[in-house]
């Protein structure tokens, strides 16, 4: 994770992005400490943090950084210039930390983990909105991995991470509206309980959740995912992310998962 310490609203490169409607930073620092203690202090994840860095504001979704696996880190290559400056603080924290870097070698984006998560032995990976299809060979390349590709068609749901959440290898949230009719199909025979959220709850950022063990944790507002999730022995825990939803990010845009 890394500190909101300079986030801000200075470009607008999604449709939740307005330079008119700026996020309260005091505000947004609060949400996310709120954030790293219910994950830190309440459930047991250990968290290693990235020192945030002026002049990048988006640096604190630290989830389109890169796609981790053991100790494999694979470098995003943002769509947007204005994005792009962050790659070299993203490398630097993993070759500090021992991870060698690879970077694909199309010549295409990639937007990290918010593009790219593991179900089972599988990835699914999104594309069109901020990665391109031609990198999914790149991934399966590095990782050795099966990569299901699937395509997202509304550029509200821009990443993969804001439109599905794999739970369990059995079990996954998914926002149907999100994909083209052969994406739901990919999802639907691959995952066994792929539950449909409502469109309110997707424009709460529902699938933009971090599992820590049998806890989802979500933004407010998806009240309507306790009943479901109950029956495969998962509690919801919610935080308000009002501020990040400004950016178009919430929970699990946050966080990059260390495997």
């Amino acid at each position: 994770m890394c500190r909101p310490d300079y986030f801000g609203i200075e470009y607008e490169i999604n449709p939740w992005m307005r330079l008119t409607a700026q996020a309260d930073r005091v505000l947004a620092e609060k949400q996310w400490h709120e954030l790293y203690r219910v994950l830190t202090a309440d459930l047991g994840a250990e968290v290693m943090l990235l020192q945030p860095v002026k002049g990048l504001p988006d640096l604190t979704f630290t989830a389109n950084g890169g796609y981790v696996e053991g100790t494999l880190f694979i470098s995003s290559a943002f769509k947007y210039q204005e994005r792009q400056r962050e790659t070299p603080y993203f490398e630097g924290w993993f070759r500090d930390h021992g991870y060698p870097v690879h970077r694909l070698a199309c010549d295409c984006p990639f937007e990290g983990e918010g593009d790219a998560l593991r179900l089972g032995e599988a990835i699914v990976a999104g594309y069109r909105q901020r990665s391109a299809i031609g990198a999914h060979t790149e991934l399966a390349r590095l990782t050795g991995r099966q990569v299901l590709s699937v395509e997202l068609v509304s550029p509200w749901f821009y990443h993969l991470d804001t439109c599905f959440a794999p739970l369990r290898e059995d079990v996954a949230l998914y926002f149907p509206e999100a994909f083209d009719a052969y994406g739901r199909q990919v999802i639907e025979e691959h995952v066994q309980h792929a539950l449909a959220v409502s469109a309110r709850a997707a424009e709460r950022f529902a699938c933009n959740a971090v599992v820590v063990g049998d806890t989802i944790v979500t933004n407010t507002g998806c009240d309507d995912l306790e009943e479901p999730l109950s029956r495969f022995g998962f509690h919801v825990r919610a935080v308000d992310l009002s501020e990040f939803m400004k950016s178009g990010g919430s929970a699990k845009c946050l966080v990059l998962r260390l495997d």
